[in-house]
């Protein structure tokens, strides 16, 4: 079986759709998984086994275009794709694989999709009220969804496959030594700084970190580095503090988040990454709720201290923060996770 996967286009989206391909993997052993994304996810795509071949969405997000998307779906008909999974629910991601003449086209039904998917599915959310059992569900035939049969357990997470040189040669390149213990710091998220726990607060845990001989690195993308600034320039120790903010690739964090001995992050992209890489990690959440899309790993903490979904696009506290993550004290975080490092160490 040869298949295409149409990919999301967000960072913590596509990891969860790892777990998509090694669901397909591990029903179809001889299965060929091509996934078309944009540009900036070859970097994970590259690091799943299970993705044969990766092909670069050439549109921009919210683009429509739709003769250079009945071009590119026409181009593809060489391929002889038996199926394709249309993981956005919008209706201009399912004209490629419509316009290519894939026999079989499987989705959600989305945005009125009828005619342009011909395996289309309806959701039962309360069935798979996880974004990541969704992906999975539609691994399955859709009668078995359709009767909202429990998806077969335990779940493939996502399992990102970074090799030790590539670790190395990367540390090398920005002359991290690790000899000491590395903690990954991700104080970025989108939507603003009402999804995020205060630089101050991460300035104090950087501080308590260092204390205990660690060296703390910060990730994120070109938007995040004003921030990580903010947070070394508050620490006492911000000598030990290397702030990475838009200075890697993507493929370059991703591999020295898998050096670090463990992550504290809020809820985003990087998140996601990290349990990908089995880091053991600690994840700050305020409005948004980790109920649709948690850290899948067993090597996770979560700290919120309020519950349901909370508008996120605007902060109701100082600078913008939302005054749940302002209430999640520094000194709670630091327990939480040597607590969890005690716990890990001691499991393997």
């Amino acid at each position: 079986m040869k298949t295409l996967i149409i990919g999301p286009s967000w960072v913590g989206d596509m990891m969860m759709s790892q777990s998509l391909y090694r669901t397909l993997k591990q029903i179809h052993n001889d299965i060929e998984i091509d996934v078309m994304a944009p540009a900036w996810c070859q970097a994970l795509l590259k690091k799943m086994p299970e993705v044969s071949q990766t092909i670069q969405m050439p549109l921009g997000h919210g683009e429509f275009a739709l003769s250079k998307r009945y071009q590119l779906g026409k181009s593809l008909r060489k391929n002889n794709y038996d199926q394709a999974i249309v993981l956005p629910n919008s209706f201009k991601s399912a004209l490629i694989p419509f316009f290519a003449k894939i026999p079989k086209r499987t989705g959600w039904k989305g945005e009125m999709r009828y005619g342009l998917l011909n395996d289309l599915r309806r959701l039962d959310k309360l069935a798979y009220p996880l974004m990541v059992e969704r992906y999975i569900a539609l691994a399955y035939p859709k009668d078995q969804i359709q009767n909202a049969v429990q998806l077969p357990k335990p779940l493939l997470w996502p399992k990102l496959n970074v090799e030790h040189n590539e670790i190395t040669e990367t540390l090398a390149s920005f002359n991290i030594l690790n000899d000491v213990p590395l903690i990954g710091f991700c104080p970025g998220a989108e939507f603003g700084p009402a999804k995020r726990w205060p630089d101050y607060h991460y300035a104090a845990l950087g501080d308590m970190l260092v204390k205990q001989h660690a060296k703390i690195i910060i990730f994120g993308s070109d938007n995040d580095r004003l921030v990580g600034e903010r947070i070394i320039a508050q620490m006492a120790h911000g000598d030990a503090c290397i702030n990475l903010a838009g200075k890697t690739t993507l493929e370059q964090a991703v591999n020295l988040i898998a050096a670090c001995k463990a992550i504290v992050t809020n809820d985003s992209g990087l998140m996601h990454i990290a349990a990908a890489l089995d880091r053991p990690l600690v994840a700050l959440y305020g409005p948004s709720s980790p109920d649709f899309t948690p850290p899948l790993t067993e090597k996770a903490e979560i700290i919120r201290l309020i519950t349901g979904y909370h508008r996120v696009r605007k902060g109701d506290a100082e600078h913008g923060y939302h005054q749940s993550l302002i209430d999640i004290k520094p000194e709670s975080v630091f327990e939480t996770l040597m607590k969890l490092i005690a716990r890990c160490e001691k499991s393997n």
